[in-house]
C-alpha cells in the first residue's frame, strides 16, 4: 500500500475544521510521519492508523505547528511497546529543541537520530528507497525531503513466450540475471523485460520560493507542498517565508508532478475554493486540496 494519510492541514494555529500539520506516508512496509504538529496522536486515532506502523519521523523545522505533536507520538510508541527502531530526521541546528521534546515523555529507546546539516542524501538503515534532504528558505533552518524508489524492471509475458520461458525457469532468470533455454541460447533479463521507473515522493513545507523547492519537486509522482496564502497575499507570503497556491502549482507544472497535494492553509481562509481555482490556472494534473483525515493514494506507476 502506498498512500498519504492527511492528519492535519492548518498553518500556525488550528481551526475548528483543521488540525495542526501531520502527514503519514504509508509506503509498503514503511510509515513515514512528517511534521507531527499538536494533536497528531489524536488525529491518528480518527484516521485509523496505528503508532506501531511508524518507522521514520521527518521534521522539516522546529516551529511549533510542525513538531509539538512529537512528544505524544513518542509517548505512544513507548506505551504500545513498539520494538522496531524508528529513525528521526531533523535540522541539526535544532538538536537542543529535539532533546527538550524528547525529555518531556518517557524515553522511547528505539529512536535513532539523523541530524541534517546540509542538502544531500540521508542514510536510513534498511530503507528500500533513497532518501534526501534539501535546504529551503524559511525564517529558521528548514529542509524538505524526497523519497526515491530505485528503478526496476517488468517482465513482458510475450517476450518470455518467445523464448519458451515458463515456471521455474523464470524464477532462475530473476535470481541469476540470465538462463539457458532449450535451443542453447542464453537469455538475459534485459531481453524479456522493460524498465519500470521507481516512484518519487516529495515533501515541501514552510518556505518562500527557492531553488530547493524546484529540486524537490522535479519528477515527483506525488508532491505535498505548503500553500499558505493566495497570490493576493504574495508579498506577505514572501516576508514570512511561505508559498502561495499559485506558486506551488507553477512549480508542480514545470517539474512534471503527477499528483499535487496542497496543504498548510492560513486560518484566514475558511473556504479553500480560491486555492483550488488559483492552482488550476497553472496545473492541469491531479490536484488535491487536502482536508483533515483524507487519504490520497500515490498514483500508479508511470
Amino acid at each position: 500500500m502506498r498512500e498519504l494519510v492527511v492528519l492535519g492541514t492548518a498553518s500556525q494555529v488550528p481551526t475548528r475544521r483543521r488540525n495542526h500539520n501531520g502527514y503519514l506516508l504509508r509506503w509498503d512496509g514503511d510509515g513515514l510521519l512528517f511534521d507531527p504538529g499538536e494533536g497528531t496522536q489524536r488525529q491518528m486515532l480518527y484516521a485509523g492508523v496505528s503508532a506501531s506502523g511508524i518507522t521514520r519521523i521527518c521534521l522539516t523545522h522546529f516551529h511549533g505547528d510542525h513538531c509539538l505533536g512529537l512528544p505524544g507520538v513518542l509517548a505512544r510508541l513507548n506505551l504500545d511497546q513498539v520494538t522496531h527502531p524508528v529513525d528521526i530526521c531533523f535540522p541539526g541546528s535544532g538538536a537542543e529543541m529535539l532533546a527538550h521534546l524528547r525529555g518531556v515523555v518517557p524515553e522511547f529507546s528505539g529512536l535513532r537520530e539523523h541530524p541534517v546539516e546540509v542538502s544531500g542524501p540521508v542514510p536510513l538503515p534498511d530503507a528500500p528507497f533513497a532518501f534526501e534532504a534539501v535546504r529551503l528558505s524559511h525564517r529558521v533552518d528548514t529542509f524538505g525531503y524526497r523519497l526515491t524508489e530505485p528503478d526496476g524492471y517488468r517482465l513482458v509475458p510475450e517476450r518470455l513466450a518467445e523464448f519458451g520461458l515458463a515456471g521455474p525457469a523464470i524464477g532462475r532468470l530473476q535470481r541469476e540475471g540470465s538462463v539457458r533455454v532449450a535451443d542453447g541460447r542464453t537469455v538475459t533479463v534485459d531481453q524479456v523485460s522493460v524498465e519500470r521507473p521507481g516512484q518519487r515522493f516529495a515533501f515541501v513545507m514552510d518556505t518562500r520560493m527557492c531553488s530547493g523547492v524546484e529540486e524537490l519537486a522535479e519528477g515527483a509522482d506525488m508532491l505535498v507542498i505548503e500553500s499558505t496564502f493566495l497570490e493576493s497575499e504574495a508579498q506577505l507570503a514572501h516576508d514570512f517565508g511561505h508559498l502561495t497556491a499559485g506558486q506551488a502549482a507553477k512549480v508542480a507544472a514545470a517539474a512534471g508532478v503527477r499528483t499535487l497535494v496542497l496543504t498548510h492553509f492560513s486560518q484566514r481562509y475558511g473556504d479553500l475554493t480560491g486555492h483550488r481555482d488559483e492552482a488550476q490556472r497553472y496545473f492541469d494534473g491531479d490536484l488535491v486540496v487536502a482536508e483533515d483525515l483524507m487519504r490520497v493514494p500515490v498514483p500508479t506507476r508511470r
